[in-house]
């Protein structure tokens, strides 16, 4: 890349950008990026300590502190480490970037710690600190510098290719910024054809900047468009384009953003173009033509507007580039653990706030990628992480981590047990029969061996080995006698074998020519146990084969109990062939469950056979699962046995558990529980868990039970802090404290107070309820006693550690000495007029509780004119409706013993006054007539302030007001009408008004006339008419859009001209957004709530028959943004 030609000031480098050239030019400060923030130099309101610009050494670590003051604020402050404009470090933190934050209690100062270990060239730039606390907010922005030692200059290409940090060869980032320097130094040494890059980039399009850029090595694009800014401020001024876009903006996603420009020829039209494609007009995008201003404006903005943009006038053309900040990612639903079996497939589902997403997937800090194991799967805003089949490697704590959170499960994977749902059962067989040994296990996928007498199978025509899914067979077609043996099937990969028998029958014919009794074989072997009871599992089918023999052949009878069983076609059934007799259940239930009979009858005699039927199932499911209590992250489990063991004892029981509002149930244990209470451990914290229970018996498992209810592990809070005494009485003790430090998900719902003397050891509860407040009155103490008190804090799990005031506390009154704090208004003269309420609250202190006393005039307060209510700290004065009479001095006595407090006050309640009494004419002369009266009776119990005089013709009786706020009683009437009798009256006037009567004078003051003569001059009629004159013309406005506005003018010309409003040359009429009115020559144009589209120039015009005038105007119409701002 070319150098530049002139070096960067202090002022540029104080910021340099990450990854670029030190040597740079940039923007000045006063020419900013749009988007960019200026660094401050003002002294921050919040910050006590800011972080400083450093060089750092490369492969040292760097530490940043910033300090805040907390003691003003409400809220605890946030502060946000930020690189450039909006990578926030939070989400880099790990052993690269580490952050710490302490408080001070003493002096309420927030320390806050950045460090980067080890750093690297990629560290470099600009770095900012955000600090917010409710409605406050400030920044500082500073700068790193990397510097390479001489010994970590690299000679091998491959070491560059390093990751940052020190967590292994797999972890951090991959740093390239050694492999880059080299280069650029190799590329000095030899000589190449210089390239001048910014030339390049001056011909090229915006869109085609970052092509540019990374075909040149240049990593940081928003410090190349600093420098192409600047270096494009100095080309020759463009004749269509008075102002040209930004080179930038930016904008957060969803925000409206708009870009303007100003054209020299007002009437030019402009193309709006989006990465070389024109845009169209539509609620999108909004076209905006305002004089010589062309808009564009884009609403609800997407990362797909992140593009360059372009205005077109003919030939040319002016260019800038849109950033679109999407707002950070976060997650709405968390991970489950997840406890699964080696095999199984496993799914990690999490839940995040936008459609779209990136979401990184990490097992233990380490970032996993789609190589065959791991799957990624989205719909929406649901993300997947899928492991097909689970091994024990994949056992650990897997991450979803987005820009804006991340959410932690852990993932469980024991070995898998073969479950055998069905064993082979022993078989008695004829020959050329068929025999068929089936069994199921648990799993599908297993495959296995078939062996008889140790000696495995080999498949032949007569002998077919099948799997379909879980069930295995052995198939033996036409049996021999060398086919009877013991056969045994053996899984693959597990320590497991079933066995079972194969029987041969050989059928022999013997002729007997004499008659033989019936008899029944019964086959003890099998399932057939002592005491001739079978054992079927539910479910399972019966078939009892029975060998009779008897000439000639007996007759065959089943039976249960005395009930005959004769059906060959069913559920349960009779099956009968030559010497044999088969009963047959098909899916054995609960009520097959007896005593069951075979017998046998020919001419020769009878046999019969008693038989027990035993159905075995899995258990009913365990009842009752409950709670019974809780820890931190543990809890107790109680449940009731099955109410039926399915007939065969219960072996133990298996626990699952799940959050409240999540379907996945993790399996507690493999290996069966044997007693009915289990303390699951590994929970967490405030969150809702539920249980259920399986049952065990020799034949499997039962149904889970019923859900428990749901329970979250909890644990005390810590102890109150800062247990301090606030007061003392005769008999009681206040105390204060604080909330606990640590409350946890519990919360907090009272607190206990006890109490207990100094040297005891018995602690007595004092309220009986746990109170919410943090402050107590204790009450029912002995005076004189020494008492120590304690505070526990409760929630649902149980009482806190106490906080303890260790030292004795004394009761025993304490005496402060009474005081009356008077309001100031009440140091003067308090006044009020009448009928008004008169409140007076006036607070005092002392102790013991003071005496409080009220006079009036030196005398004891009279109690049914004034209502006086007292407590501990205050009485209150109250008077409903004021009268004259409760004015006067008020003294208020607070007295401890012989302590003593006074205070004084002057009430003074008044009213209007009453009318001036003798009002008489004293002298006339000429055109004058002089008044004298005296001051009322009543003066409204305070000061006359003046009199106001009216008078009135003797014609008419018209009164006029001569003088207002006279102070004296007398006054002098001139200009009075010659010819006239007048008749005077004189108001009184206080600080309530003016008396509601007047007094009148008593006499009147003729005014005579003399012996003057009018000379009338002869009437010479003017000429009125006149063309029309503008005496006021339109001003120019400027108005927010949504907001009326009005236009006024005003003309004078006869006879009366014809009123003519334009706008832009065009004549207004019939339109109801206009309102024109003229009022006596006053004009006036309404607009009303006028648009953009209502702005331009206005024209007023005035005709008659002898000529015409015309006033102009310009409205401009602005529309009020969220800054408070009008823009065009």
């Amino acid at each position: 890349m070319p150098e530049p030609t002139k070096p960067a000031s202090k002022k540029e480098e104080a910021a340099p950008p990450a990854e670029w050239d030190e040597s740079q030019e940039e923007l000045p400060e006063d020419d900013p990026v749009p988007g960019e923030e200026q660094k401050s130099s003002e002294v921050s309101s919040l910050f006590v300590e800011k972080p400083q610009s450093t060089t750092a050494t490369k492969g040292k670590d760097v530490t940043f502190v910033a300090k805040v003051d907390s003691s003003n604020l409400l809220r605890k402050p946030v502060l946000k480490w930020l690189k450039g404009k909006w990578l926030d470090l939070s989400s880099k933190a790990g052993k690269h970037i580490q952050f710490k934050e302490t408080y001070d209690r003493n002096t309420k100062i927030y320390t806050y710690e950045m460090t980067i270990v080890k750093v690297v060239d990629g560290d470099a730039g600009g770095y900012r600190c955000e600090v917010t606390a409710k409605d406050k907010c400030d920044s500082w922005t500073f700068d790193i510098t990397v510097q390479a030692t001489e010994e970590a200059q690299q000679t091998n290409i491959l070491e560059a290719f390093k990751r940052s940090g020190d967590a292994g060869e797999d972890a951090g980032d991959l740093d390239f910024s050694g492999l880059l320097k080299k280069r650029e130094r190799k590329q000095k040494e030899e000589p190449q054809e210089d390239v001048d890059v910014w030339e390049i980039l001056k011909k090229a399009k915006p869109c085609d900047y970052e092509k540019i850029a990374f075909e040149y090595g240049i990593t940081d694009l928003r410090g190349m468009l600093k420098r192409l800014k600047k270096m494009r401020a100095e080309p020759k001024k463009s004749d269509a384009f008075v102002r040209k876009l930004d080179p930038a903006y930016s904008v957060e996603k969803g925000k409206k953003i708009q870009m303007s420009v100003e054209v020299a020829d007002p009437n030019a039209q402009v193309k709006w173009l989006k990465n070389g494609q024109e845009i169209k007009p539509s609620a999108k995008y909004v076209f905006e033509n305002i004089g010589n201003v062309r808009k564009l404006t884009i609403n609800k903005s997407t990362l797909s507007d992140d593009a360059a943009y372009e205005c077109v006038i003919g030939e040319e053309k002016c260019f800038t580039e849109v950033f679109v900040q999407e707002p950070p990612v976060t997650i709405t639903k968390l991970l489950d653990d997840i406890h699964t079996v080696v095999g199984e497939k496993v799914e990690f589902e999490v839940e995040v706030s936008e459609e779209g997403a990136n979401v990184k997937w990490m097992k233990d800090g380490v970032e996993l990628s789609r190589d065959g194991k791991y799957r990624f799967k989205k719909d929406g805003k649901k993300h997947w992480l899928i492991i097909n089949e689970a091994t024990k490697d994949d056992i650990g704590i897997y991450q979803a981590v987005t820009n804006g959170g991340e959410s932690k499960a852990e993932l469980e994977v024991e070995d898998k047990e073969l479950e055998v749902l069905q064993s082979i059962a022993d078989l008695t067989v004829r020959s050329a029969e068929q025999a068929v040994f089936k069994c199921e296990v648990s799993d599908d996928k297993v495959t296995g061996k078939w062996y008889k007498d140790g000696v495995e199978v080999v498949a032949n025509p007569r002998m077919k080995m099948t799997h379909v899914g879980r069930i295995h067979k052995l198939t033996i077609d036409d049996v021999k006698a060398e086919d009877a043996g013991d056969y045994t099937f053996v899984p693959d990969g597990y320590a497991l074998s079933l066995s079972a028998k194969l029987n041969f029958i050989e059928i022999k014919i013997e002729y007997v020519p004499r008659q033989e009794p019936p008899k029944i074989h019964l086959d003890t072997t099998g399932s057939i146990t002592n005491k001739n009871t079978i054992i079927v599992v539910a479910g399972n089918k019966l078939r009892l084969d029975v060998e009779i023999s008897g000439e000639p052949a007996p007759t065959v009878s089943w039976k249960r109990g005395e009930n005959e069983i004769s059906g060959t076609e069913g559920r349960v059934r009779v099956e009968s062939r030559k010497d044999l007799s088969s009963f047959v259940i098909e899916g054995a239930e609960r009520g097959d469950e007896g005593a069951y009979s075979i017998t046998v009858t020919n001419p020769a005699g009878e046999d019969k056979a008693e038989l027990n039927i035993k159905i075995v199932d899995v258990p009913d499911p365990p009842e009752n699962v409950r709670c019974t209590g809780v820890g931190e992250d543990t809890a107790n489990i109680l449940w009731d046995p099955p109410k039926f063991d399915g007939g065969v004892p219960v072996k133990g029981y298996l626990m699952e558990r799940k959050k409240k509002g999540s379907t996945r149930w993790t399996k507690l244990n493999f290996d069966v529980y044997e007693t009915t209470t289990y303390e699951a451990k590994k929970m967490i914290e405030g969150v809702l868990y539920e249980m259920r229970v399986f049952a065990v018996n020799g034949i499997g498992i039962s149904q889970p039970s019923a859900t428990s209810k749901p329970f979250m592990p909890i644990a005390p809070t810590s102890e109150p802090t800062r247990l301090t005494v606030e007061d003392i009485t005769d008999g009681t003790c206040a105390l204060k404290w604080r909330p606990p430090e640590r409350v946890g998900a519990g919360g907090v719902d009272g607190y206990i107070i006890e109490y207990c003397i100094e040297g005891g050891t018995d602690w007595v509860q004092s309220n009986e309820s746990p109170t919410e407040n943090t402050i107590y009155r204790v009450r029912g103490l002995q005076v004189g006693e020494k008492y120590l008190f304690r505070v526990k804090a409760v929630n649902i799990a149980g009482y806190s550690p106490p906080a303890e005031i260790n030292q004795g506390v004394t009761i025993r009154e304490i005496t402060e000495h009474p005081r009356i704090r008077l309001p100031r208004q009440l140091r003067t003269k308090f006044i009020r007029r009448v009928g008004e309420k008169v409140n007076l609250v006036i607070p005092f202190q002392g102790k013991p509780r003071p005496v409080v006393t009220w006079f009036k005039d030196g005398a004891p307060l009279d109690l049914k004119l004034v209502n006086i209510r007292t407590s501990e700290v205050d009485t209150i004065f109250f008077i409903r409706q004021a009268t004259r009479e409760h004015s006067g001095s008020y003294t208020l006595s607070v007295q401890i013993e012989n302590m003593e407090d006074k205070a004084t006050i002057e009430i003074q309640i008044v009213e209007k006054p009453g009318p001036p009494i003798a009002v008489k004419v004293t002298d006339v002369w000429g055109f004058n007539a002089a008044l004298e009266w005296k001051p009322p009776k009543d003066n409204g119990n305070t000061d006359i302030i003046g009199y106001t005089i009216q008078k009135a013709d003797m014609k008419t009786k018209e009164w006029f007001t001569v003088f207002e706020h006279n102070r004296r009683p007398n006054c002098t009437v001139s200009d009075l009408v010659m010819g006239n009798e007048f008749l005077f009256r004189v108001f009184s006037e206080n600080i309530c008004g003016l008396s509601e009567e007047a007094g009148p004078s008593k006499n009147t003051a003729v005014i005579g006339k003399t012996g003057l003569q009018s000379k009338c001059l002869a009437y010479k009629e003017k000429d009125m008419n006149s063309c029309p004159k503008f005496t006021l013309a339109l001003t120019d406005r400027c108005v927010i859009a949504g907001y009326s506005a009005a236009l006024s003018c005003a003309v004078r010309g006869f006879p009366k001209p014809k009123i003519i409003w334009m706008k832009n040359k065009m004549i207004i009429s019939g339109d109801p957004k206009y309102i024109m009115q003229n009022n006596q020559g006053v004009l006036t144009l309404n607009i009303r709530k006028p648009s953009l589209f209502d702005g331009g120039k206005y024209t007023c015009k005035a005709v008659n028959d002898l000529g015409e005038d015309q006033v102009e105007c310009k409205l401009e119409v602005r529309v009020f943004t969220d800054k408070g701002e009008g823009k065009k």
